[in-house]
C-alpha cells in the first residue's frame, strides 16, 4: 500500500506532504509516515529544516474518527506530535484550509506555523464529548493564551488565520504560493537555536497564574451553554493543569481526563450522533444515477413568519426568491421582517451592509400569483388547513412550469392528499422547515407515495446548499418529530389532571437536558396555536387558557404568569382551571413522582419512534435522533431518544410503560417492534 505521506527536497529543506483525501485525517498510515519523515530529516545532515504541508483542500482536519473504539495502531497521535517537536531541525507547519483537532495539535508540535489568510484553526473534540488528547490542552494555552484556549476547547469553534496570527498561533500569514513561501520561511529560521517548542513556553501562562479566578469566572460566564455536558468541564480542568503544572505532568492529567471522557456515555452518544447526521443524507431506494433538478429561482407562497424565514435560507445562499402574498400590508410586513432580520445579523458583524442589500435585492415581493411561473421550486407556507393547501396546489398546477418542484411546508398534513390536487403528484414533496426557519437547522423532507426520485434527491441536495440537515420522512400525521411530540403532550396534560403541576413536569424535562418542558414550549410557541377560536367551546385545559386570553409569553400569561422580563412563575389561575377540570372529569388527585413523568412523557416517545420505524416512516432509527436533536433540542449528549433508549435498555423502557399502561388508557398501545427488541435484547441503533 502506498503511503499517504511523501517527501521531496527543495535545496536543503525537506517538504513533507500528506495526501489522504478527503480531509487528510490522521489515520495510522499518516501517523507512521510523519514519524518516518522526521527520521529521514534527522538522518540526513544535508537537510536543514522541514516543512509539513498537505495536498488537497485542507491541512490535517483531525483524527481518523473511524479508528475510535478499535484497537490502537501505533504510533499514537501524542507520540507523533512529541516526535515532531523533539526534531533537532526546525519544523514549519504550512497550513491551508482547516487545521482542526489533531491537525492543530500537529501544527502546535511544529516549531513554526505559517498559513494562508483563509485558513482556520480549531479543536472541535468537545463536540464529540472529548478533549484534545495529543497535548493540545497543554500547548494551546502556552501559545494562544489561556482565555482563548478556554474558549476554543469548550466551544469547538474555529478562529481565522488573522486572529490566530494576532494571538501568536501563526508566525506568518502567506500571500501566494503556500509551499513556496513556507520553504522560504524555513530557510529564514533554519539556523535559529534554541528551537521554539510550544511545550516549553511559559510566558502566556503568567496572567492566569496571577489570576486563578479566571477559570471559575469562565465557568460562571458559560454555565448555561455548558449545562449538562461533561466534556467542557474536563477541558477546563486540563487547561487548569497546563497553568498549574509543568508540561510533563499536565499531559498526564490530559491523558487521564481524555480516557475518562472516552469511556463515558456522553462521548459515545456524541460520536454516535456525528455519524447519524451523515447517514441522514443517504436516501434509501433511489437509483444511483439519479440526477437532481436545476434550481435557479425559488417561489414562496406566504410572507408570514415561516414564509419569510424560508425565503431567507435561499437568499442567503444566493438563490433569488419570488415571495407572494394576498394583501399588500402582509407583503410589506413580511419583507420588512426579512430586512430587519438581516440588519440585525449585520449589526452583530456576521454580514456586511453590502451583503444585506445583495440578499434583499434578490427578493421579488409580489401580489401576482402568476409571477411564480418561472420558479424551479415553489414552497407553500400558509395556514395549516388542508382545503387551503389543496386550493393553492390546484392553482400551482396550472401556473408552474413543467418540471417545477411543488413543496408544502406542512408540519402535520398528508402530502399525498395535497399532491392529489395536482396533475403532477410526482413533482410534489413536503419540506417541513422548523421555526424560526432561517435559524433552525432541521428540514424534514416528506416523501409522498408518488414523489419522483429526482425530486427527493434535489430536495436533499438543496438542503445542504442552504445549510440545513435534512431527514427523509414518510407520510403520516406529524411525520417524525411532531408525531413523537403528540404522545408526550397528551400524557403531560393528563398528568396535570392527576396531580402534577406544569412546573414539576417542565422541571423533569429540563433536568433531563431539554431546553424547555412541554408547557414552557407551549407558552413560547403560543397556547392559541391550533385553537378553534370559539371561546364558548371549552373542551380541555388549553381551550380554557386560550378562551381567557392566556396565549403564552406574547400575552404575559399562559400555563405560567410572566413579568415584564418574561420570567415565569406558577399561576394560581391556571391551578384553578386544572382543579376545575379534574373535578369535572372525576379524576382523583395523587402524588406524581418524577419517574412517572419520565415514563409517561419520554418512554412514550420512544414507543412512538418504534412505531415510526415499524411503519417505514423513517429510514433508520438514527434519523429519528437527528430530528429530535436538531428540531426539538434533545440533548446531544444523550444521542437522541432512540439511542438513549438503547442505553437505558429496551426491557427497562417496556417495563416502565407497563407500569403506566393502565393510567394511559386507550390513548396508548405498544409498538410490536419495541416489544420484540426488548424481548430479544436488541437495539434500535448500532
Amino acid at each position: 500500500m502506498t503511503s499517504p505521506i511523501s517527501t521531496n527536497r527543495h535545496g536543503d529543506i525537506l517538504i513533507v506532504t500528506s495526501n489522504n483525501p478527503p480531509v487528510n485525517a490522521l489515520g495510522a498510515a499518516v501517523r507512521q509516515g510523519l514519524v518516518a519523515a522526521i527520521k529521514e530529516a534527522e538522518g540526513d545532515d544535508a537537510i536543514k529544516a522541514v516543512v509539513i504541508t498537505c495536498a488537497g483542500q485542507t491541512y490535517f482536519a483531525g483524527a481518523d474518527i473511524t479508528e475510535f473504539g478499535k484497537p490502537p495502531v501505533m504510533p499514537w497521535l501524542p507520540e507523533v506530535v512529541d516526535r515532531i517537536e523533539s526534531c533537532s531541525k526546525p519544523v514549519v507547519a504550512a497550513v491551508h484550509g482547516t487545521a482542526l483537532g489533531g491537525g492543530l495539535e500537529i501544527a502546535l508540535g511544529c516549531h513554526y506555523r505559517v498559513a494562508l489568510p483563509t485558513a482556520k484553526f480549531g479543536v472541535p473534540e468537545v463536540k464529540l464529548g472529548l478533549l484534545p488528547g495529543a497535548g493540545g490542552t497543554q500547548r494551546l494555552p502556552r501559545v494562544a493564551g489561556v482565555p482563548k484556549a478556554l474558549e476554543m476547547v469548550t466551544s469547538g469553534g474555529m478562529i481565522g488565520a488573522k486572529e490566530a496570527a494576532a494571538l501568536g498561533l501563526v508566525d506568518r500569514l502567506i500571500e501566494g504560493d503556500l509551499v513556496e513561501h513556507a520553504v522560504a520561511y524555513a530557510e529564514e529560521v533554519r539556523a535559529i537555536r534554541p528551537l521554539p517548542k510550544s511545550s516549553e513556553r511559559d510566558d502566556k501562562l503568567a496572567e492566569a497564574r496571577a489570576n486563578p479566578a479566571i477559570f471559575d469566572d469562565f465557568r460562571k460566564a458559560n454555565a448555561r451553554k455548558m449545562k449538562g455536558f461533561e466534556a467542557p468541564e474536563l477541558n477546563i480542568q486540563a487547561v487548569e493543569a497546563a497553568v498549574a503544572k509543568p508540561y510533563a505532568e499536565g499531559v498526564l492529567d490530559e491523558r487521564r481526563l481524555f480516557m475518562q471522557l472516552m469511556s463515558g456515555s456522553q462521548a459515545r452518544a456524541q460520536q454516535y450522533f456525528f455519524f447519524a447526521e451523515r447517514k441522514a443524507a443517504k436516501i434509501d431506494n433511489i437509483p444511483d444515477d439519479t440526477r437532481p433538478r436545476d434550481i435557479k429561482r425559488v417561489g414562496v407562497i406566504g410572507a408570514g413568519t415561516m414564509g419569510g424565514g424560508i425565503s431567507m435560507n435561499f437568499l442567503s445562499a444566493g438563490i433569488p426568491v419570488t415571495i407572494v402574498e394576498m394583501a399588500q400590508d402582509a407583503l410589506d410586513r413580511g419583507t420588512g421582517t426579512v430586512r430587519k432580520n438581516y440588519e440585525a445579523t449585520a449589526a452583530k458583524g456576521r454580514m456586511t451592509p453590502e451583503q444585506v442589500e445583495q440578499a434583499m435585492g434578490a427578493l421579488n415581493p409580489t401580489l401576482d400569483f402568476n409571477a411564480l411561473a418561472d420558479c424551479d421550486l415553489i414552497i407553500e407556507a400558509v395556514f395549516e388547513t388542508m382545503e387551503i393547501k389543496q386550493e393553492i396546489f390546484g392553482k400551482l398546477d396550472k401556473i408552474a412550469k413543467p418540471g417545477a418542484i411543488l413543496a408544502s411546508n406542512t408540519s402535520y398534513l398528508n402530502i399525498d392528499e395535497i399532491a392529489a390536487a395536482t396533475s403532477r403528484p410526482q413533482d410534489v414533496v413536503g419540506l417541513h422547515f422548523f421555526s424560526p426557519a432561517n435559524i433552525m437547522k432541521l428540514l424534514e423532507v416528506v416523501r409522498g407515495a408518488n414523489t419522483a426520485p429526482d425530486v427527493l434527491v434535489t430536495a436533499m441536495q438543496l438542503a445542504k446548499r442552504i445549510k440545513k440537515v435534512a431527514v427523509v420522512a414518510g407520510v403520516c400525521h406529524g411525520f417524525i418529530g411532531n408525531r413523537m411530540l403528540m404522545p408526550r403532550q397528551v400524557e403531560a396534560t393528563k398528568l396535570l389532571l392527576e396531580g402534577a403541576t406544569p412546573d414539576q413536569i417542565d422541571r423533569v424535562h429540563v433536568e433531563f437536558g431539554m431546553p424547555m418542558g412541554p408547557f414552557q414550549m407551549a407558552d413560547l410557541a403560543g397556547v392559541d396555536i391550533g385553537w378553534h377560536r370559539d371561546p364558548t367551546r371549552i373542551e380541555n385545559i388549553r381551550d380554557a387558557l386560550a378562551a381567557e386570553g392566556r396565549w403564552g409569553q406574547k400575552k404575559n400569561a399562559g400555563f405560567y404568569d410572566y413579568d415584564e422580563k418574561r420570567r415565569p412563575s406558577p399561576s394560581a389561575r391556571v391551578q384553578e382551571i386544572i382543579d376545575e377540570f379534574r373535578a369535572k372529569e372525576g379524576v382523583e388527585k395523587r402524588d406524581i413522582s418524577d419517574q412517572e413523568i419520565v415514563e409517561r412523557t419520554l418512554y412514550t416517545m420512544v414507543n412512538e419512534g418504534a412505531k415510526i420505524l415499524e411503519e417505514g416512516m423513517a429510514q433508520r432509527a438514527s434519523d429519528i435522533d437527528v430530528v429530535w436533536i436538531y428540531g426539538y433540542g434533545w440533548p446531544v449528549y444523550r444521542g437522541g431518544p432512540m439511542h438513549w433508549a438503547d442505553g437505558e435498555g429496551l426491557d427497562k423502557i417496556v417495563a416502565g410503560l407497563r407500569n403506566q399502561e393502565a393510567r394511559m388508557g386507550s390513548d396508548f398501545s405498544f409498538s410490536q417492534l419495541l416489544l420484540d427488541k426488548a424481548a430479544s435484547g436488541g437495539k434500535f441503533t448500532r
